[in-house]
């Protein structure tokens, strides 16, 4: 994770070269559980909240929690500064939904290649996140957050992103990535490959329609053990000063250290809740 942060920095100092911009791809840094290819512009600072609901229908939905909205499986809410153009640092408090609570996050996203009408046909980008749990520490030596040390708190994601802009109406998106948790439970695995898709369908000046997915690839993470892979779905909505985003995810977690390894709701049992997430920039 060290030497993936230090390449980040690296291409800081090639913001000169890199900023010839010709495409925005998407209209946010993300699309709804996984990033997207942009970064915060420069001296921007972006405030972001996002929630999730609890179960919207399935045998945890419904009325009895008026369709989830009495519950929340994961809030977060962060500041995320555009050191460049290329280049942006954040830090993100988040409640978590998996067995490790009381996150923070921090990370770096650069955007080391742009899309160009005379250059490359694609935008390309790095992220590199790190995670630690400020939950108390449980005395039962059976669950995960019995700590032995500060390093056991501690999970790391890094991820390379590439995406391409077909049209005014239409931007594509594929990931792969890599977790690794410093403390798992029984039978489980520290570290976990993944692949991701997401899209963009623009509507209108205003609308867009947006679509996630990220897939596990491990022999433990599969659908007779529990786990599912995040699917998400939703509309954008940009007002100018802000995009505003209305979604349905079968993720209970919010930052890929949570939701990758944790996400045990499927989408067939009606175990998906409505999420949203505001971002606000102010100018620094």
């Amino acid at each position: 994770m060290q030497k993936l942060l230090l390449i980040i920095l690296s291409f800081w100092g090639m913001q000169g070269v890199l900023q010839s911009q010709s495409y925005q791809t998407f209209k946010d840094t993300r699309v709804i559980n996984t990033h997207s290819v942009e970064t915060v512009a420069k001296n921007k600072l972006d405030f972001r909240v996002s929630h999730r609901f609890g179960d919207l229908a399935g045998t945890r939905g419904g009325w009895k929690t008026f369709y989830g909205l009495e519950n929340a499986s994961d809030v977060s809410f962060g500041f995320e500064y555009g050191i460049s153009e290329n280049l942006t640092a954040a830090i993100i408090r988040s409640k978590g939904a998996g067995p490790l609570r009381q996150l923070v996050h921090g990370y770096l996203k650069a955007k080391i290649i742009n899309q160009k009408d005379e250059g490359s046909p694609i935008t390309v980008s790095i992220l590199g996140l790190s995670t630690i749990s400020t939950a108390q520490k449980s005395e039962n030596p059976e669950l995960l957050n019995s700590f032995e040390n500060t390093n056991q708190r501690m999970a790391h994601h890094a991820q390379l992103l590439l995406a391409r802009k077909f049209s005014d109406k239409f931007s594509l998106q594929l990931s792969t990535g890599f977790t690794h948790r410093n403390l798992v439970g029984f039978n489980e695995e520290n570290d976990i490959f993944s692949i991701g898709l997401a899209t963009r369908i623009k509507i209108n000046r205003v609308f867009g329609f947006i679509l996630d997915a990220t897939y596990p690839i491990s022999d433990i993470y599969t659908w007779d053990r529990g786990y599912y892979f995040p699917l998400g779905i939703g509309l954008e909505i940009d007002t100018g000063g802000h995009v505003f985003q209305v979604n349905l995810t079968n993720s209970n977690g919010l930052v890929e250290t949570d939701y990758i390894p944790y996400s045990s709701s499927n989408w067939e049992d009606k175990e998906f809740r409505l999420g949203f997430t505001i971002s606000r920039l102010f100018n620094l």
